[in-house]
């Protein structure tokens, strides 16, 4: 499950900041997303908005991040934001099994 969702945000991200800057291969679970991607302010809306889409509102990037204080958001790395959003879909899936509400998938 981790590979698949690393794959999926991997293209989100080549999506955002063009293959020209980064290729799917350079993306990996210990790639931060501030030194080594660089991401500016608006690039992490744009891929909150495209989780939004892609997992529903029960994977918030925004409300993710405001757990975290300036350092901890500084040294995120993509392999954080896969297994944050690996929780939140087997939540989900244990709650759809379960007979509970299901999250919106956007």
């Amino acid at each position: 499950m981790a590979t698949d969702i690393l794959a999926e945000i991997t293209g989100m991200l080549v999506e955002i900041v063009g293959d020209e800057y980064l290729l799917a291969e350079e993306v990996t679970m210990k790639t931060t997303f501030n030194e080594d991607l660089a991401l500016e302010s608006v690039e992490f809306v744009a891929l909150a908005e495209l989780l939004h889409h892609r997992y529903g509102a029960d994977v918030d990037l925004m409300g993710f991040l405001a757990e975290k204080d300036m350092d901890a958001i500084l040294a995120m790395s993509v392999g954080e934001l896969v297994s944050h959003i690996g929780r939140i879909t087997r939540t989900s899936l244990a709650r759809v099994s379960a007979g509970g509400p299901s999250a919106s998938a956007g």
